[in-house]
């Protein structure tokens, strides 16, 4: 008699949970948790600036959903030092009160934030690229990427058998002024991997981003051809940037000068990890007065039209030690943040006003590169790699759409487009969204992290009706605004509503309203919604506006791969 046979299947894997709470829909705010058989792990913790709302507070991620999941992150994982990666950590991380871990300079920038609201940096844990640690389930190494920042690593992450890269920011560059280029040899070895998880915010620009050192040439060729004082504006943390101007100045017999708190910290951090040593010697604000024009390059803060900023300081003839004079030189050594154009336009009247030459990316693009990868980068890096499957996260939605076209031509599967919320599960069958939780923004007000209120007084009754969260894209037209690709509608418990009518009437709306910025935008539109939603719903729900600035889109290139 035969013994029967006993079939022993094998222990199906847990798929890999995935819930973004910032940087998908949106350009900031980054924030990913990752789940693995109940271990939850962080990569990033940004904020970004709601140009919408008055005094342009920070808004950072809300962390109600986790809480609500019973979801705590063993460990945060930050990838560079930019503020839409690391500048909610002070306010959120004691909710949490895990490891940090960030490579030095952004943990050095890290310290000062938590020495400012009164923190113990013990949690603080320097790693340097390269080296890989554990918590729980997952291993993760730091691999370095050129960025517009040094130190920016991508995280290769393992757990239970799943080998997912996360990104973070990265472009290709040749000649990054500070660093190596990157690896293609360590990124090739990587391969096959399971998923990408990628920046998308140039993926809709053909070609390539541009290189550091193709700036640093046309800045030094610029200074050499310019008479009078010169001040050079750029983002404080693109500390290639500010050695490349440091380093021009000095070829043409300049002294430099910083102008701006945020430009001082981020030297003063980085000078001390030894990135700015060939940056010359530093001459004060206050004695700067006592040297020829034709013998200064100050390397100034205000490239946004920033109100506050040194540069508009300068402008409106308010330094206490420089006064801009005809035949001065202003260059703008860095790209407009979309929404920020009025105010920039009102910097450089004002600038013109003085009698001060202006060079920008209108005139002088080669005066600015971006950080971002475009077309080409993704896809020589996704060849490297071989990912599997794709998760486009870091951009717009129609920046989402553009990285899964990529994807789609290298036949990498790429089924989703997430937004913050969106509970995603990954295992052998691909990924798939398991559930959407609704984010209600989040504001720091005074010293504290707030629910920013809907646009009516929230109250019981309009718990009941649910809630309308509505993200809305515009960009600036010689004339005002316009919307700029889809409307972003998710209903939580409200009466239905016809989206078609919606959005034509919005648009009809946007043509009619003249406002300068987009705060002045949503005050306008805020009474019109509400009158307009309280007409065409059964039940008026609680609303939560969010209009978010957004470039005009330019029609993608899209070639075949197989043909580059």
């Amino acid at each position: 008699m035969h013994s029967s046979r006993v079939q022993i299947r094998p222990r199906r894997r847990p798929p890999l949970r995935i819930l973004p709470l910032g940087g998908c829909g949106e350009i900031g705010m980054n924030l990913t948790l990752y789940g693995y058989d109940e271990h939850w792990i962080a990569v990033d913790c940004g904020m970004m600036i709601r140009q919408d709302l008055p005094n342009s507070p920070l808004q950072v991620p809300n962390l109600d959903t986790p809480k609500a999941l019973g979801i705590v992150p063993k460990a945060l994982f930050i990838t560079h030092g930019h503020e839409d990666h690391i500048g909610a950590v002070a306010w959120l991380w004691p909710m949490w009160n895990c490891p940090i871990y960030a490579t030095p300079l952004a943990a050095g920038l890290l310290r000062l934030k938590f020495a400012e609201h009164q923190l113990s940096s013990a949690a603080i844990h320097v790693i340097e690229p390269g080296e890989a640690l554990e918590s729980g389930p997952f291993t993760l190494r730091y691999l370095l990427l050129t960025h517009s920042i040094p130190e920016s690593c991508a995280l290769i992450m393992m757990a239970g058998g799943y080998r997912v890269l996360h990104t973070g920011d990265w472009k290709l560059d040749p000649e990054p002024i500070i660093g190596t280029p990157i690896s293609a040899a360590q990124f090739k070895a990587l391969a096959p991997v399971d998923l990408v998880v990628g920046d998308s915010t140039n993926a809709p620009m053909p070609g390539h981003s541009g290189s550091e050192g193709d700036v640093a040439r046309a800045l030094a060729k610029t200074l050499s051809n310019c008479q009078g004082r010169v001040v050079v504006s750029c983002f404080a943390s693109n500390l290639a940037r500010v050695l490349a101007i440091g380093r021009a100045a000095h070829q043409c017999g300049r002294r430099i000068s910083l102008m701006g708190r945020s430009m001082e910290r981020m030297v003063s951090v980085a000078r001390g990890l030894g990135y700015m040593d060939d940056l010359p010697p530093l001459v004060p604000n206050h004695d700067l007065g006592y040297l020829p024009p034709d013998e200064v390059v100050i390397i100034a803060t205000g490239s946004q039209g920033e109100p506050r900023a040194a540069l508009q300081r300068l402008a409106q003839g308010r330094h206490p030690f420089v006064d801009l004079q005809p035949g001065d030189n202003v260059i703008f050594s860095a790209k407009a943040i979309p929404g920020n154009e009025r105010p920039i336009e009102q910097l450089k009247k004002r600038l013109a006003h003085l009698g001060v030459s202006i060079y920008d990316e209108v005139n002088h693009p080669e005066l600015h590169a971006t950080g971002h990868p475009a077309e080409d980068e993704l896809i020589k890096l996704y060849q490297w790699v071989r990912p599997k499957h794709l998760m486009p996260v870091h951009g717009e939605v129609r920046h989402q759409q553009a990285h899964q076209a990529i994807a789609q031509q290298l036949g990498v599967s790429a089924p989703l487009a997430p937004v913050n919320g969106d509970l995603i599960f990954f295992d052998s069958h691909g990924l798939r969204c398991e559930a959407r939780y609704p984010q209600p923004p989040c504001i720091v007000s005074q010293n504290s992290v707030v629910p920013h209120p809907g646009l009516e007084v929230n109250d019981a009754s309009k718990a009941r009706r649910g809630s309308l969260y509505l993200a809305l894209p515009v960009t600036a037209t010689e004339t005002g605004w316009a919307r700029i690709g889809r409307l972003m509608l998710d209903a939580s418990g409200a009466s239905p509503l016809d989206e078609d009518s919606f959005s034509d009437w919005l648009d009809d709306q946007l043509d009619e309203i003249a406002a300068e910025t987009l705060a002045d935008l949503r005050q306008a539109l805020q009474p019109r919604l509400v009158h307009w939603l309280a007409e065409h719903m059964q039940h008026l729900p609680d609303v939560h506006l969010q209009i978010m600035a957004a470039e005009m889109p330019e029609q993608p290139i899209l070639k075949n791969a197989a043909n580059r």
